[in-house]
This record gives C-alpha cells, sequence and structure tokens, in this order.
C-alpha cells in the first residue's frame, strides 16, 4: 500500500508549517470551531492545529502508517482517527464541515469515483454544512511533463523522488535505498480533472461558495491548486 515506508519520512519531505496555517486559516474563513472531518489526514499536522483553534475533529486516512504519525502529534488525545477509504463514510454521523486537502482528492482516479464521493460528503453533511477541496491545478500537468526529480539522505537511507505526468495523471515514484542494502519503492498516481467537469459534479450536490487559485487569486487561474468551499444544498 502507497505510504507503508513514505508515511515515516513524510514530514522530512514535504512539512511546511507556514503553508499548513494557509489551509487551516483558508477553513476558518468559513468555519467557526465546530465538528468537522477530515479525509486523508495524512501526517495529521493541519488536524492538530485545528485542534489548537477549538475544532472537534474526526480524521481518517487509508494509511495506518500516516495514522500512526499523526498520532504522535496528537498528545492530548482529543482526535478520533479511523483507518479507512474516504470514499465509504457510512460508519460516520453528520458533520458541520468536511474537508480533504492537499491534493489528496487527486487519488481518486475515475469520474464515477469521484462522483459518488461527492454525494458520500453531500449526505454526511449536516444542512447548509460545508465541503472544503482542494485539487492539483490543470498547469501542473504541463509542468511535469518534463520529470522533476529529488534526492536526498536521511539518517537511515537515501532517498529518490521523481514526478512525470502523461495525459491527465501524475506519477510520483519514491525509492529508499537503506544502509543494509535492501530498497524500497512506492509509486503514487494522482488524476487531475477539468474544473470545468468538476463544477458540473458539485454542482448536483453543493452550491460553490469560493474557487481560488492558489489560496488567494480569484477563480480559475494559472497556479498550482485549485481551492473550492462548497456549502450542502
Amino acid at each position: 500500500m502507497i505510504y507503508d515506508t513514505l508515511a515515516q519520512y513524510y514530514d522530512a519531505l514535504v512539512k511546511d508549517e507556514e503553508a499548513s496555517r494557509m489551509w487551516v486559516d483558508w477553513i476558518e474563513s468559513k468555519c467557526s470551531p465546530c465538528d468537522v472531518l477530515e479525509l486523508a489526514c495524512g501526517s495529521g499536522e493541519i488536524t492538530e492545529m485545528l485542534v489548537q483553534d477549538g475544532f472537534d475533529v474526526s480524521a481518517l486516512d487509508l494509511s495506518d502508517e500516516m495514522i500512526e504519525q499523526a498520532k504522535q502529534k496528537d498528545t492530548d488525545n482529543k482526535i478520533q482517527f479511523y483507518c479507512q477509504d474516504m470514499k465509504d463514510l457510512s460508519n460516520f454521523s453528520k458533520f458541520s464541515a468536511i474537508f480533504c486537502l492537499c491534493d489528496s482528492f487527486n487519488y481518486l482516479l475515475e469520474k464515477e469515483e469521484v462522483s459518488k464521493f461527492f454525494k458520500e460528503v453531500s449526505d454526511h453533511l449536516k444542512d447548509q454544512g460545508y465541503f472544503f477541496f482542494d485539487t492539483h491545478s490543470l498547469d501542473r500537468l504541463e509542468e511535469f511533463e518534463d520529470e522533476f526529480n529529488e534526492t536526498g539522505s536521511f539518517e537511515d537511507c537515501d532517498y529518490q523522488w521523481s514526478i512525470m505526468s502523461e495525459d491527465d495523471l501524475i506519477y510520483q515514484d519514491f525509492a529508499f535505498y537503506f544502509q543494509e542494502g535492501h530498497i524500497v519503492q512506492e509509486h503514487h498516481i494522482q488524476r487531475v480533472y477539468d474544473p470545468v467537469w468538476l463544477e458540473k459534479e458539485l454542482s448536483k450536490h453543493f452550491n460553490i461558495r469560493s474557487v481560488k487559485t492558489d489560496f488567494d487569486l480569484e477563480g480559475i487561474q494559472e497556479g498550482e491548486k485549485y481551492f473550492y468551499i462548497c456549502q450542502k444544498k
């Protein structure tokens, strides 16, 4: 499963406290502290910030290893963690807000999955509840037509990280070279969706309250991510 090995190095590779604070501020632009569900919570950086700001947070992730990383940040045991697929929320009640951040949405690889996902989220929101999510922009596909490569070292291993795109897919490959001689590889695939199609699907269940590019550019513009705030119809 993806993130089996990556989980323990995830924060070292991508942790950005300033960016995490921007995601939290974005959520708080529409939501006062309330009961929320975080989908694909990862290592729990944003999760913990929201708890510190007074939110009642439940959080899920498909990876046991990522959940364990997130639990280490929850020193006061205030967060309810679940290891499960975000496409099935049938074991949950309803929340005032649900969010899916840091391009986790792009792990939905089929349009049918996206359509069902939007309905599942809507079904688990209270009346007038909010759904926040971000997605890779179309510009990311062009950006990674030329392969990106990064190499580096941790205390116990060296790593190589590559990103490339083909058609509407982004491929990320990680290789960890451990000192004992063994190699662990992870292969990640994400799909980038046209915002016109996304907004058509969203409109079946939500009123779209805000669309921004890279947090502060209004609407769909050139940039890395699109940010959606939607309210249940």
